[in-house]
C-alpha cells in the first residue's frame, strides 16, 4: 500500500473522480439537506440569498474537508475493511500528502466565504465541528472507547445549528433542538451498519460496540436508542416549533425505525442490519423534509 501511495505522488494521473469520492459527497449533501432546513426554520420570510448560498457552499467545503482528512487518517484501516479498501488512498490512487492539501484548501475557501459573506459564528462552530470530527473524533475516539460515536457524534449533528446561524448570526433552542435529533439517531445508525461490518472492524482492531461488547449488546443498544430517538422527535412538536403535519410524519417514520430496530434485536438475519442502516438514512433525511414542508404549509 505504502509503494503504491508512493507511485501515486510521484506524478501518476489522478482522476478528478478520487478527490471527489474523497469528499464522501452522500454524507455532505445529506449534512447539507439538514443545514437548508435549519436555515429555512430559523426565519418565517424569504431567506436572504447571500448567506444561504455562501452559508451552503462553505459549510460544504468544509465538511469535505473533514471526509478527506478521514480518508487520510483511516487509510490503514479502510485497506482492511471491505466497505473501504477500494477508496482512493488505500489503492494508492492519491497519496496523503496530496490529500492532505486537497483538504486544507477546501478548508481555507470554505472557512473564508463563511467569513467573509456569512458571518463569524457560523465560521468558527464549522470550522469547530470540523476538527470534532477529523480530529477529535476520527483520530483518538474512533481508537479509544467503544462510545465513539456517541461521543463524536456531536460533529456531524452540527449542520442545522450551522444553517440556522448563518441566517441569524446567533444561537437558538430550536437549532439545538434539530442537533439534538441528529446526535440521538447517530447510534442506532452507525451501530447498525457496525453489526454487519463487525468482523471488519474486528480484523482492524477498531473498538466499536459490536466488537467489544457483542452483537447481542449492540443490537439492544439500537434499540433502545431507536425509542429515545422516538421520544427527541416528538420534542419539535411539543415545544411548538412544528405542527401537525411534523407530527404524523415524524410518528409514520418513527413507527418504521421501530420495527427495523425490533427486528434487528428479536429476528434479524443476514440482511437485517444493513437494512435498518439504510432506513436510517431515509429517515433522516425524510424526517428534515417534514420539518420543511410543515415549516411553510402549517395547519
Amino acid at each position: 500500500m505504502e509503494k503504491s501511495a508512493s507511485v501515486a505522488s510521484q506524478g501518476q494521473a489522478v482522476s478528478w473522480r478520487d478527490y471527489y469520492e474523497m469528499t464522501k459527497p452522500k454524507v455532505v449533501l445529506l449534512l447539507l439537506l439538514t443545514a437548508l432546513v435549519g436555515m429555512c426554520l430559523s426565519t418565517d420570510g424569504a431567506l436572504p440569498l447571500q448567506p444561504l448560498i455562501m452559508g451552503l457552499i462553505g459549510i460544504g467545503l468544509l465538511s469535505s474537508a473533514a471526509a478527506a482528512i478521514n480518508h487520510v487518517v483511516d487509510r490503514r484501516i479502510d485497506a482492511q475493511m471491505a466497505r473501504t479498501y477500494n477508496r482512493p488512498l488505500p489503492k494508492g490512487k492519491v497519496s496523503p500528502q496530496r490529500a492532505l492539501t486537497f483538504a486544507f484548501m477546501l478548508a481555507l475557501i470554505g472557512y473564508v466565504c463563511l467569513e467573509i459573506w456569512v458571518n463569524r459564528l457560523t465560521a468558527v462552530l464549522t470550522l469547530a465541528s470540523l476538527l470534532g470530527y477529523a480530529v477529535v473524533y476520527t483520530m483518538y475516539l474512533k481508537r479509544a472507547t467503544p462510545q465513539n460515536i456517541v461521543i463524536g457524534g456531536l460533529a456531524g449533528a452540527a449542520p442545522p445549528l450551522l444553517g440556522w446561524t448563518a441566517i441569524t448570526g446567533e444561537l437558538h433552542p430550536y437549532a439545538l433542538l434539530l442537533v439534538l435529533i441528529i446526535y440521538t439517531w447517530t447510534p442506532p445508525h452507525f451501530w447498525a451498519l457496525a453489526i454487519h461490518r463487525e468482523k471488519d472492524y474486528a480484523k482492524a482492531e477498531v473498538p466499536m460496540l459490536p466488537v467489544t461488547h457483542g452483537i447481542e449488546f449492540t443490537k439492544t443498544s439500537v434499540f433502545l436508542y431507536t425509542i429515545l430517538l422516538m421520544v427527541v422527535c416528538l420534542l419539535p412538536y411539543l415545544v411548538g416549533m412544528s405542527g401537525m403535519i411534523y407530527l404524523l410524519g415524524a410518528t409514520a417514520l418513527n413507527a418504521v425505525f421501530f420495527y427495523y430496530a425490533w427486528k434487528l434485536k428479536f429476528h434479524a438475519d443476514q440482511t437485517t442490519a444493513m437494512a435498518t442502516f439504510k432506513f436510517s438514512i431515509l429517515h433522516l433525511m425524510l424526517l428534515f423534509v417534514v420539518l420543511l414542508v410543515d415549516h411553510y404549509v402549517r395547519f
